[in-house]
């Protein structure tokens, strides 16, 4: 993956970063939200795109 694309995903429970993914920025201008399991959490919980 290009850094271009990178993104990272913040738990908004426990505010770490857990997940990495890259997209399309010129497709895709909103910020994406995504449920994804938390191993600090250990729940599934709602992660936002950070900077």
């Amino acid at each position: 993956m290009s850094q271009e694309n990178m993104i990272k995903f913040e738990c908004t429970e426990c505010k770490r970063v857990n997940y990495f993914s890259s997209k399309n920025k010129k497709l895709l201008k909103e910020r994406l939200q995504l449920k994804k399991y938390c191993k600090h959490c250990k729940k599934h919980t709602l992660h936002k795109e950070t900077k």
